[in-house]
């Protein structure tokens, strides 16, 4: 797996620059986000992973999950997290037509009380983000771990988060069913480098 596609190459940066995709390289602070949940047992596991390290992380909820798992959405902004817009059935940008995928968003809206959004596969159409802009933050990502990739070991997906990360990355996780034989092996030692090498873990 090539780096680039871990870490977003500049061009495609500089070609979307109203996106967030790092916080200040100045801070030694990276941003963990986990993307598709709440899901029970793989969004606890997150939280008490997090728990263990002191960490602050922000959750990209999926609204049809909220609706779902209400308790697990509640409990973690409950102990200092934030949740973000995911949109309601994931719907895949490139795929959808505008009209669609703005509502879809702001059915998720409804559920999930936040200004920030990041496209599901982190594929959106420039005529969906001029929309969605108008009300929301669109949030990218410094460093993917690729733990929702079945063809992807723990210890590759380790690799990736830790050959990559620098201050003010914006790291994309999954707390998702299909990530979970990952994330379980992965986030632990994620974190324990993380506090080991000086670094906080804070909210966006």
């Amino acid at each position: 797996m090539r780096n680039f596609l871990v870490q977003p190459p500049q061009l495609i940066r500089a070609c979307y620059r109203n996106f967030l995709w790092r916080m200040n390289p100045d801070e030694k602070v990276v941003y963990l986000t986990f993307d598709d949940g709440p899901v029970p047992g793989p969004t606890e596991f997150v939280l008490e992973q997090l728990k263990k390290y002191n960490a602050k992380a922000t959750f990209f909820c999926i609204g049809d999950n909220v609706k779902k798992h209400q308790d697990i959405f509640f409990k973690i902004q409950g102990v200092g997290h934030s949740v973000g817009n995911h949109s309601f059935h994931h719907f895949n940008g490139w795929k959808t037509d505008t009209e669609s995928y703005v509502d879809d968003v702001r059915k998720a809206g409804a559920v999930i009380d936040s200004q920030l959004f990041r496209p599901p596969y982190g594929k959106i159409k420039r005529a969906q983000s001029r929309l969605l802009l108008k009300d929301y933050k669109i949030i990218m990502w410094d460093v993917l771990s690729y733990d929702f990739d079945t063809t992807v070991t723990p210890e590759k997906c380790y690799q990736n988060v830790i050959q990559n990360v620098r201050p003010g990355s914006i790291i994309v996780f999954h707390d998702s069913e299909k990530a979970f034989p990952n994330l379980k092996e992965v986030l632990p030692r994620c974190l324990e480098f993380l506090v080991k090498n000086g670094y906080r873990m804070e909210k966006l």
